[in-house]
């Protein structure tokens, strides 16, 4: 009997439990449920920021543009950088989404904490929400960022350009740098969880998410100094290792001179800092103007602060990203208007080019006539020039002269002054850099002593003379031209075999010119060219010979980059071929027409690069003057109970909304633009005509993009207004 009474205890005491453990699943599920909205918040903000990083990497790994963008070039550094900003906004947004999250969910924890559930208990279910939020949200935005690559890539092809280059494909590895993040979110949400279980005030676990974040108050120089940092930061992180390498002579920087850019990050947030704490402007005539807006900001500082420097940095990676269009297509315009003729093109002299009467032949079947004919002998002789030689630890160099170094296209002062027009005078024994009306050929060098006939190795001493202006873009390319006296060209240019031998070419229309007749010449060029001329324009047969006969390997000879590999000639449309090869001819209305053909890859990554960064950054404002009033509801609502009129709640509401877009936006853009005007500087330590108009130019985007930010930001004020129940009469 006595068994029977245990048993039956035992059985209560088990239903007891089991009815128990049911009624907190059931309010677990429940409170779950009515906390839905923040879930969907945080399912938003992952989503987002997964979509975002899984579309740029899906485009910077994709084989369509990693061909396009030169290995080392300035393209994809600035690709790249604006990448690290992208990645760093959206690291800390969904940081800022997770904690978020469990302000409110704290209080569900401590209402069942309060009910008597353990922490142990609690635990599993904490774990298996925010786990399967977080993956569900990570995947499908994952998975949504090749869709979203696909709608802008392919609108882009229907309304702008399309090409062969165009072509879309992916390399999945990106999957690899989306999977990491997925990890990292996953991590962060699963620690923020433990932080909150382990809480021992179960109060302070209830009323979290009223807990106010406010930070701390500097006084009013702190905006001043945050702008020095700022600048200071900016131009140390820039300028120290460049000079740094320079006098160390390492061909990279070590990477702890990165550390100089963290004032910059300083200052960025004291001056943002300042901006949620003291206000953009002064309030000593009318302290109380906004007191309300003002007073949530700086009581919900810390969240704001944080934000404000993403979309900071997020606007000025846009911005960043999107110069570069006007850059291209301002220097393409620059250079198609100072073209000295419709046609200029050289070849060596061992290939079956075209001549005069085919080329009139083929002008006559369009109904044109040429006129200005000029046809000119060049020689291509080796220089001596610094050569850079790397140490055995791979970055420390010391530089060298060798009398035999690179080639360069050479002309005889007569022929000089046949082609254009002038009567230079080159003493013998000396050079002049043949460079364009602006002066910025790279390959105008001053270190010069001797020219050499790479057949039977003729040599002469020379000194530099000074400079020739002639804007043929091939002649002021990576091999460069120099112009010598003309005892010097008869004395090295006898021997010389067909291939070390060309001619310059340039010509006009007589009249109106016609694109299918520049087409089918430019296709005729190539055709007739063969394989050993089909080359980058950065591929040396100087430099070749020399460091074979160093017994080395040419570096050229094994290259998949198109600026100095083997081109393919079945691609003569394709952007790397356009750009990149040795012989490319200079075709007024061919290049002006093709303009956008030539470089749709770069045009397109940069635009998708400047709407995803745009993007992000609108989104997060949004988010944070949504979560901003929300959170603040209750001020609202006592504000209309104490007669505040609704005029006076929609200004608080679009003072504390202005707060959050204007003080980013207007930092964010004023600081790229002159990083990019000091960029532009730093380049050739001036500032050009062409460059003073890209940055007219960069200067109406930006006006542009403020009036975007300002459109989304009346969307935002309107939607907010919507939600705390504010309705202007007459509005």
């Amino acid at each position: 009997m006595v068994q029977n009474i245990n048993e039956q205890n035992t059985n209560a005491q088990t239903t007891a439990v089991s009815e128990h453990i049911f009624s907190m699943l059931q309010l677990e599920q429940k409170l779950q449920h009515a906390d839905r909205k923040q879930a969907r918040l945080y399912l938003f903000c992952n989503f987002m920021a997964l979509m975002i990083i899984s579309a740029y990497t899906g485009m910077m790994f994709s084989p369509t543009v990693q061909t396009a963008f030169p290995t080392g070039g300035d393209s994809r550094k600035q690709m790249n950088m604006i990448f690290i900003l992208t990645l760093l906004g959206c690291v800390i947004f969904t940081i800022y989404a997770a904690c978020l999250f469990f302000r409110h969910k704290s209080s569900q924890l401590g209402i069942l904490m309060a009910l008597g559930a353990s922490r142990k208990r609690l635990m599993p279910g904490l774990f298996r929400e925010v786990i399967l939020l977080s993956s569900v949200s990570s995947i499908a935005g994952i998975v949504a960022g090749f869709p979203f690559i696909g709608i802008i890539w392919n609108l882009f092809r229907l309304f702008l350009i399309d090409s062969s280059d165009m072509k879309l494909s992916f390399d999945f590895r990106c999957l690899l740098v989306s999977l990491l993040f997925l990890l990292l979110v996953m991590a962060f949400s699963c620690l923020t969880a433990l932080r909150y279980l382990h809480k021992t005030n179960i109060m302070e676990v209830i009323r979290e998410e009223h807990i106010n974040e406010p930070v701390k108050e500097l006084g009013k120089w702190c905006g001043a100094a945050g702008a020095a940092l700022l600048v200071g930061g900016i131009l140390a992180g820039y300028f120290v290792p460049i000079i740094y390498a320079h006098i160390m002579q390492i061909a990279i920087p070590p990477a702890w001179l990165n550390l100089l850019w963290l004032p910059a990050f300083v200052g960025l947030y004291m001056i943002m800092l300042h901006a949620v704490v003291h206000g953009v402007r002064s309030y000593k005539k009318n302290p109380y103007k906004n007191l309300i807006s003002r007073s949530i900001m700086k009581f919900q500082g810390k969240q704001t602060v944080n934000n404000m420097i993403i979309v900071t940095l997020l606007l000025a990676g846009a911005c960043f990203g999107i110069f570069y269009l006007p850059v291209m297509l301002v220097n393409s315009l620059r250079t198609n208007a100072a073209q000295p003729y419709d046609y200029l093109y050289y070849y060596r002299a061992d290939q079956q080019i075209p001549d005069r009467s085919a080329i009139e032949e083929l002008a006559s079947k369009h109904h044109l006539t040429l006129k200005d004919w000029g046809q000119f002998e060049y020689i291509t002789l080796g220089y001596g020039g610094n050569h850079m030689i790397m140490e055995e630890d791979g970055n420390h160099y010391h530089k060298e002269y060798w009398p035999i170094l690179t080639e360069n296209i050479t002309l005889s002062q007569d022929t000089w002054n046949a082609m254009t027009g002038e009567s230079l005078e080159v003493p013998s024994g000396t050079y002049f850099c043949v460079t364009n009306r602006e002066n910025t050929a790279l390959s105008v060098s001053t270190s010069i002593k001797h020219i050499t006939n790479m057949v039977n190795r003729r040599q002469r001493e020379t000194v530099y003379q000074g400079l020739a202006v002639y804007d043929f873009p091939a002649l002021v390319n990576e091999s460069g031209c120099r112009v010598i006296s003309n005892e010097d060209y008869a004395y090295l240019s006898d021997g010389l075999t067909d291939d070390w031998k060309g001619a310059i070419v340039q010509f006009n229309i007589d009249g109106k010119d016609s694109y299918p007749f520049a087409s089918a010449l430019y296709h005729a060029f190539v055709a007739t060219t063969n394989q050993d001329c089909l080359i980058g324009k950065s591929y040396d047969r100087v430099y070749k010979i020399i460091v074979n006969e160093h017994g080395e390997e040419y570096f050229g000879d094994n290259a998949t980059e198109p600026y100095l590999s083997k081109l393919d000639p079945s691609q003569v449309d394709s952007l790397a071929f356009r750009l990149y090869w040795k012989y490319q001819p200079s075709f007024r209305i061919l290049e002006k027409n093709d303009f956008l053909l030539s470089t749709s890859v770069f045009l397109m990554m940069f635009l998708f690069i400047f709407i995803v960064c745009l993007l992000t950054a609108l989104v997060i404002c949004y988010t944070r003057c949504q979560t901003i009033a929300l959170n603040n509801r209750y001020i609202f609502d006592d504000l209309k109970k104490l007669g505040a009129s609704p005029a006076f709640l929609a200004k608080e509401v679009r003072s504390q909304c202005s707060s959050v877009f204007q003080t980013p936006s207007f930092v964010g853009l004023l600081i790229i633009y002159l990083f990019f005007a000091l960029l532009l500087y730093s380049n050739d330590g001036k500032i050009i005509f062409g460059e003073i108009i890209t940055l007219f130019v960069c200067l109406g985007i930006e006006i542009l993009t403020s009036m975007l930010i300002y459109g989304v930001y009346r969307g935002t004020v309107s939607a907010v207004q919507k939600k705390l129940g504010i309705i202007v009469v007459g509005k």
